[in-house]
C-alpha cells in the first residue's frame, strides 16, 4: 500500500590476558584465580558495563511484570463517578482503553506502586488508570486530574484495529487530508506506506490527524503547525514521531501490533516542545 492524497484548501575490545600463574612475589600469594578476575573487573569496557546494565534493567522489568499480574483490570465498559464513560479490552499482555466519543485506543502498559496497586500509562508515560489489589479502579483525565473511581456499566467490546478495502481506504485519505486541510487553512497532504499492516497505518492516520486538527484548534498551540505542509504514515522497525521540514512523520512497528503505534500524546509532544 503506497498511496498519497492530495485535497484543495487554501564489540567490546577482546583482551589478552596475560599468563599468570600461582606463586608468592615479596611474601605476598597470588592467587590465579583472584588476579584474572581483578583483571577483568579493571579492563572492563563501558561497552560490557552497558550489556550488564541492560540485562539488570531486563530482569527488573520481568520482576515488575510479575508483580502486576494479580491486578490486571478486566475487559469491560466502565463509568466514572464524574460521569466519563471508557472501554477496557485485551489484546496479549497489553490493556487497551478508549474513552466514549473518542477515535483513539490507548494502549497501556502496567507498572508498580505503593501499597501493591497497579499504575497503567500511556507511551508517553502519562498516569491514565489505578488498579489496587482488590480490583478498584481510579481513572485520570485532562478534566480529572486528581483521578475518579469507576465501576462496570456492561460488557466490552473488541477494540481491536480493522482493515479496510481500497475505496474506503481512499475515501478515508481524502477526508482526513480535507479536515486537516480545512484546519489549517491550506493544502496539508496525506502519505501513507505501508505493507504489513494497514489496520495499524489507519490507526495511525486517524490518530495522528486528530491530533493536527486538536493543535490547530488552540490559538496558543496553532503557531507551532505554521511549517506542517504533509503528514507521512509508514511502517518501521520502531515506533516512533518527528515534525521536519514541514512533515508530520509517524512511524509504526507491525510487529508490536497495537502498542506499535504511537498515541496522540506522543505526536502531540512531537508538534509542540516540551519544557
Amino acid at each position: 500500500m503506497m498511496t498519497t492524497v492530495e485535497v484543495e484548501a487554501e564489540n567490546p575490545p577482546r583482551f589478552a590476558a596475560p599468563a599468570l600463574r600461582a606463586g608468592t612475589v615479596a611474601g605476598v600469594r597470588l592467587d590465579l584465580a583472584a588476579v584474572l578476575l581483578a583483571a577483568a573487573c579493571l579492563s572492563a569496557s563501558p561497552a560490557t558495563a552497558q550489556l550488564r546494565s541492560n540485562a539488570q534493567a531486563e530482569q527488573s522489568r520481568a520482576i515488575r511484570d510479575q508483580s502486576v499480574t494479580r491486578t490486571v483490570p478486566p475487559p469491560a465498559r466502565y463509568v466514572s463517578e464524574a460521569g466519563q464513560g471508557f472501554v477496557l479490552d485485551r489484546a496479549g499482555s497489553l490493556t487497551l482503553l478508549r474513552f466514549d466519543r473518542s477515535t483513539e485506543t490507548w494502549a497501556l502498559r502496567p507498572s508498580s506502586a505503593p501499597r501493591g496497586d497497579t499504575i497503567y500509562r500511556n507511551d508517553a508515560g502519562e498516569q491514565v488508570l489505578r488498579v489496587t489489589p482488590s480490583g478498584g479502579i481510579t481513572v485520570y483525565t485532562t478534566r480529572n486530574p486528581g483521578g475518579s473511581p469507576v465501576s462496570v456499566a456492561g460488557p466490552a467490546v473488541s477494540l481491536a484495529p480493522t482493515n479496510l478495502g481500497p475505496v474506503q481506504m481512499f475515501n478515508l485519505m481524502t477526508r482526513r487530508s480535507g479536515l486537516v486541510s480545512d484546519a489549517m487553512g491550506r493544502l496539508v497532504r496525506i502519505n501513507v506506506f505501508g505493507e504489513e499492516s494497514e489496520a495499524l497505518c489507519i490507526e495511525a492516520l486517524i490518530v495522528t490527524t486528530d491530533a493536527v486538527v486538536r493543535i490547530a484548534r488552540s490559538p496558543s498551540a496553532r503557531p507551532f503547525l505554521d511549517r506542517l505542509r504533509s503528514i507521512t504514515i509508514v511502517e518501521g522497525s520502531r515506533s516512533s514521531v518527528s515534525y521536519s521540514g514541514g512533515d508530520l512523520r509517524v512511524v509504526v512497528d507491525p510487529k508490536r501490533g497495537i502498542a506499535g503505534r504511537p498515541s496522540s500524546a506522543r505526536v502531540i509532544r512531537a508538534v509542540i516542545p516540551q519544557d
